[in-house]
């Protein structure tokens, strides 16, 4: 009787490990992107999607010679719905930061270009200090800090509008949590509007957002402005979000994305929608 319970319970085990491998070698899969974020992602008028992301998630999932379907998720719920198996990707310019490797993994970064500030061009906040100077809360916290104390003076008591489950979101709370007041949205087209109707004084957001949003004709009153803030917890840059079970599709995006930049797709792609390289260096 043991000896049988001994050979059910090995047989047992090495289907379960079949069966796991089998499920990690996936040869279609779902990714979810925003389709409210350009120009990582955005949502045409005819309803498909586009953006930075989809055009890179499909060269991507050729290169993997895996079959992929892109389908629309709100980003506050994307963690939960990753990890519920409602899709097995996530490509929606989220960053990987620390507090989102606690629930799931991510892949090499595809592109970074920072946090930055937006106001208005009449605003008292458009003389803001250290326009365009960038700021790594990795190589150089205490830089970041001196920066931010430099703007709460002119910040002080301002409104400022963020999406909700943002890193912008986390570095408001980090940083200026006394000295403003937020207000956060589902997307980030919504505090851009909150921002054009004067019911908030600055929005904060991925520069590559921001630089896009203010060259639409119906935002042309927004201007960046002040310094830009990347690295520490506001993660490491644009990059896939997978379950923390798929060792074997992580290590498939993340030969994919080495092959785009060794090719200049990254470039290519980021040149189109942003104007500038966001490359990860």
């Amino acid at each position: 009787m043991t000896f049988m319970k001994t050979l059910a319970a090995g047989m047992f085990a090495a289907v379960t490990l079949a069966t796991g491998a089998f499920a990690q070698e996936k040869t279609e899969i779902t990714i979810a992107t925003e389709g409210a974020f350009p120009p990582y992602n955005l949502t045409k008028p005819d309803g498909t999607l586009d953006g930075y992301d989809v055009e890179l998630a499909h060269y991507l999932c050729d290169h993997m010679k895996i079959k992929c379907t892109i389908v629309a998720q709100a980003f506050d719920g994307m963690i939960p719905a990753l990890n519920a198996g409602k899709f097995d990707a996530i490509m929606a310019g989220m960053s990987a930061t620390e507090k989102r490797k606690e629930v799931i993994d991510f892949s090499m970064s595809y592109g970074s270009t920072g946090q930055a500030f937006a106001v208005l061009k009449d605003s008292d906040l458009s003389k803001m200090p250290l326009k365009d100077a960038l700021f790594s809360l990795a190589s150089n916290e205490e830089g970041a800090r001196k920066a931010v104390e430099e703007l709460k003076p002119l910040l002080k008591g301002k409104i400022i509008g963020v999406q909700t489950a943002s890193i912008a979101s986390r570095f408001i709370d980090e940083y200026l949590k006394d000295t403003v007041e937020k207000r956060e949205y589902k997307t980030t087209e919504q505090h851009d509007l909150d921002l054009l109707a004067g019911r908030v004084d600055v929005i904060m957001a991925s520069m590559g957002y921001l630089k896009t949003a203010a060259e639409k004709p119906t935002n042309s009153d927004m201007e960046i402005v002040g310094p830009r803030f990347q690295g520490g917890f506001l993660g490491a840059g644009s990059s896939v979000g997978l379950r923390k079970s798929d060792t074997a599709l992580k290590a498939k995006f993340d030969e994919a994305i080495t092959a785009a930049k060794a090719d200049g797709t990254l470039k290519t792609l980021s040149m189109k929608w942003f104007g500038f390289d966001l490359t990860p260096q």
